[in-house]
Parts: C-alpha cells; sequence; structure tokens
C-alpha cells in the first residue's frame, strides 16, 4: 500500500535543507577541486573509470567533500549507500548493514558501499565484524576522517584500504562554488535578482579557509538577510501613504552583496587546529623545518598560527630550547643560553608578552649557522653503549682508590702513569696544549664539527688535540 503523504514528507524535509546540503554536487564534474586524485589519469578516476572501486579511506580538513565524494562513487557505481557515523554506531547495526548487503547481492545483485564517518572512531570489536566480509568485497567501505589514518585508525582496516588525502580547497575553487550556486535556478539562487560583488566572493573565499559548507553558509546568510531586510523596508513603505512613490523608488528591484555584506555574514577565520590532533603536530614540524631551514619569516607565521589556535606558549618554548641543541647546537653556543631564558621568560610572564619573547628566539634561531654534530654524536655514542662492544676503563683513568686497593702500577699506551693535565700547565687545546694520553681505549670518533659559525674554532682546537694523543687502536 502506498504512502499518500510520503512526498509531502520529503518536501517538508527538503525544504529545511541548508543551502551547502541542497548543492551538493550530484556528479563528479560538479565536484571541486581534489584534481590530484580525481584528474584525468589519476588513481581515483582510473578505479571509477574501470569500475575496479575497492574500500577506502578519505583524510582531509572537514569542508573539502569528503561524505559527497563518497555518494558520487555510489551514484557512480550504482552502489547503494549506506551512511554510519562510527562514533555511534553498535555491532549490531553493523551486522544488520552486512546481512542486508549480502542479500541486496544475492537477490538483487546489487552491491553496497557503507560510508563510515569518524572512522577515527571505529571500535576494535567493529573491525573484527567487517574486517572479512571487507576483504571478500562483500561490502565496500569508505571511510572519512580529519585525522591520519596511519595513526589513527586500526592498522588492520588500514592495510584493506586505498588511502586518498583531501586537500583544502584553493580560493578559485571557492568561487566557482559560489558562482555555480549563484546561477543555479533549482537549487540555488538563479531565481533571483542577485547581484554579488567580486570583492564579496573573495572575502568569503579567504575566510572560509578552503571549507565550502563554510562558504555557502555564508553565502544563505547574506542573501536570506538582506532579502528579509527589503521586504520589511517594502513593508514599512506601504504603511506611509504620504510618501508611497518616493519610497517604493528607493527600494532596489535587486539584492545587492557587496564586501561588507560579506564580512558581516562570516564569522571570523576559525583556526584549523587542535591540540590533541594532527594540527598540533602539523604545525610544530613547519615551525621546526622552518627555523631549521633559516627561514624566520616562515617561522614566525607558523608561530602566530600556534598562539592563534591556543597552543601552550610553554609547549613551543620546550620545542625551541630542543631546536637550540639539535639543529644549531656548538654552531652557536649562544643560541642554547637564549632559548634557555626564552622559556624561563615564557613561564614567567605567559601570554600575550610572551608572543614577542617566542618570535625573538625562533627568528634568532633561525639565522643562527646549523650544527648537529652534537646530536649525531651523542645518538651514535648511546647506540654503541647498547648495542657494541663493552669498552673497559682504561686502567690510567680509574678512580685512584681502586688504583691503590689493587696495588697495580697504571700506565698509559705510552707507558706513562696517569698524567694529570694541570700539572703540565694549562690544558687549552686552541693553542695545542694537551695532555696527551688516551681516554677511551679505542679509536672512536664521534664528534665531527662542521665548518659552520663557531664550530669551525672547535673543528681546529679538536684536530689538534686528536693530533697530539696520538693514534689508537681501533675497535674490533
Amino acid at each position: 500500500m502506498s504512502d499518500l503523504w510520503a512526498a509531502k514528507r520529503e518536501q517538508s524535509r527538503k525544504g529545511v535543507e541548508p543551502l551547502a546540503v541542497r548543492m551538493r554536487p550530484r556528479t563528479l564534474d560538479e565536484f571541486a577541486g581534489q584534481q590530484h586524485i580525481l584528474g584525468p589519469g589519476k588513481l581515483l578516476r582510473r578505479m571509477l573509470a574501470a569500475d575496479t572501486v575497492t574500500s577506502m579511506i578519505f583524510h582531509g580538513p572537514p569542508g573539502t567533500g569528503k561524505t559527497t565524494l563518497a555518494e558520487l562513487i555510489a551514484r557512480q557505481t550504482k552502489r547503494v549507500f549506506v551512511r554510519e557515523n562510527a562514533a555511534l554506531v553498535g555491532v549490531k547495526r553493523i551486522r544488520d548493514v552486512i546481512d542486508e548487503a549480502q542479500r541486496r547481492l544475492e537477490l538483487e545483485n546489487k552491491r553496497t558501499i557503507l560510508f563510515l564517518d569518524e572512522i577515527h572512531r571505529f571500535t576494535k570489536a567493529q573491525q573484527d565484524v567487517l574486517l572479512g566480509d571487507v576483504e571478500r568485497g562483500l561490502i565496500t567501505l569508505i571511510g572519512a576522517t580529519t585525522e591520519n589514518p596511519l595513526f589513527a585508525v586500526n592498522s588492520a582496516l588500514v592495510s584493506r584500504s586505498t588511502l586518498f588525502r583531501l586537500e583544502t580547497l584553493s580560493e578559485d575553487d571557492i568561487i566557482a562554488v559560489l558562482r555555480r550556486t549563484i546561477a543555479d535556478k533549482e537549487r540555488g539562487y538563479g531565481g533571483l535578482a542577485l547581484e554579488v560583488t567580486e570583492d564579496a566572493l573573495r572575502v568569503w573565499a579567504v575566510k572560509c579557509d578552503g571549507d565550502a559548507r563554510r562558504a555557502l553558509g555564508a553565502l544563505e546568510v547574506a542573501v536570506e538577510s538582506q532579502r528579509r531586510r527589503d521586504e520589511e523596508t517594502k513593508r514599512r513603505s506601504d504603511e506611509v501613504e504620504a510618501t508611497t512613490a518616493s519610497l517604493r523608488l528607493s527600494v532596489s528591484s535587486s539584492l545587492l552583496i557587496d564586501a561588507a555584506v560579506a564580512q558581516d555574514s562570516i564569522q571570523q577565520k576559525a583556526a584549523l587546529y587542535d591540540a590533541s590532533g594532527d594540527q598540533h603536530y602539523d604545525h610544530a614540524s613547519a615551525l621546526i623545518k622552518s627555523i631549521r631551514g633559516s627561514d624566520p619569516d616562515a617561522a614566525v607565521y607558523w608561530l602566530a598560527r600556534m598562539l592563534d589556535a591556543g597552543e601552550d606558549p610553554r609547549f613551543i618554548a620546550r620545542r625551541l630550547a630542543i631546536l637550540a641543541s639539535e639543529d644549531v647546537g656548538n654552531a652557536d653556543p649562544r643560541a642554547i643560553m637564549i632559548a634557555a631564558s626564552c622559556f624561563t621568560i615564557v613561564e614567567r610572564i605567559g601570554m600575550p608578552e610572551a608572543r614577542i619573547t617566542l618570535s625573538q628566539t625562533a627568528i634568532y634561531l633561525a639565522l643562527a649557522p646549523k650544527s648537529n654534530a652534537s646530536y649525531v654524536a651523542i645518538d651514535e655514542a648511546m647506540k654503541d653503549a647498547a648495542e657494541g662492544r663493552t669498552i673497559p676503563v682504561p686502567m690510567h683513568i680509574k678512580d685512584g682508590n681502586v688504583r691503590k686497593a689493587t696495588q697495580i702500577s697504571v700506565s698509559g699506551k705510552d707507558g706513562d702513569a696517569y698524567r694529570y693535565t694541570h700539572a703540565d700547565g694549562i690544558a687549552d687545546p686552541h693553542l695545542g696544549v694537551i695532555g696527551a694520553q688516551d681516554y677511551l681505549g679505542v679509536e672512536k670518533q664521534y664528534y665531527r664539527p662542521t665548518t659552520h659559525g663557531s664550530e669551525k674554532v672547535l673543528k681546529d682546537a679538536l684536530e689538534r688535540a686528536r693530533a697530539a694523543r696520538g693514534p689508537k687502536d681501533v675497535e674490533a
């Protein structure tokens, strides 16, 4: 028996759909951006052309079209589309979906796509229910997440899926979406006498930060608020008899959206930053690599992004202190002192003043000469200490009480007992004055200084010191 009110209910539901929902692309040609996976000859486009779509995971920022793309794939491959949220779905529902998919395949020869939003919230129990049927192809899984799936999704699912990263849309992509919406007579505003300036489009394209959903939401707010304003103006004009004619002439027959209206219709950019997620580590990595690459402008920008998003300034100060040793090292020994002072100041004064100290330190470190020789030296020595042959302490540099207790005549490799450096004068490797003794017993050179900055002076001193000690046995 047919439901006489089904069409009415469907119309009511569609009547409250936001503009962003109404304007979802219905074909791949309408889909904005993502040419790195959907362009001619790219992997996803090839999979669709050959109808060899397998389970996949879409990951990337919000508003890049992950859900829409999954729906388009289902439509193009003529598969049934089932949408669930991984944070809300239970094992029973998963089993029901699998059973329905199996029945559909056996009786109707139709395949099923299960779209799981927030797939990083998928539990082990849910994974175990799905794995076998996903692997056999009974059901095609498409997951969506804003996290890095290599860290956030169970490895068993990742190994059975093709990973696609969706990038934020460019400003031109956003403007193209807005133009299509303004011209669309069926779902958009093509039926209105609407004029949107270039400046207004550019405001939305910049402020939405690559999120098409935010841009369309701003357009909807701007248009509807302007319509309400004009309707109210016309209503009031009808109530004023004496000036009806002149007032009506002043009411525009079209809607104008300029930059000022666009600004008022969208919030300030919301920083795409999760203090416990990928953005936290991505931005920290960008800051460190910019400093390591001697680019103070990039370093200050990434620093500003982190602070603007509410990152703990102490976390940034710790990262700068680590970098001062790891990447600058002895090429500029002042760097670690500046970083240490920065950490102290940041802890004591806090934001917003701490931003200046962090900026000063980041700029100094970016422009300092670079050396990771100290970092490499300790890591190599730690590896030898943990994995290599144990090197005994040479007898002539053992504790004096130990030598006396064993009544051993202590001699170095050159036949001399331990020589107290200060008894021979001031030991200064920079001047070539050094006690020529062996302190390790085997030939090992962990510290290999560069010729950058102050480390060149240390390199010269080290070469004189090693020459004075003479050759040693090479470790077997």
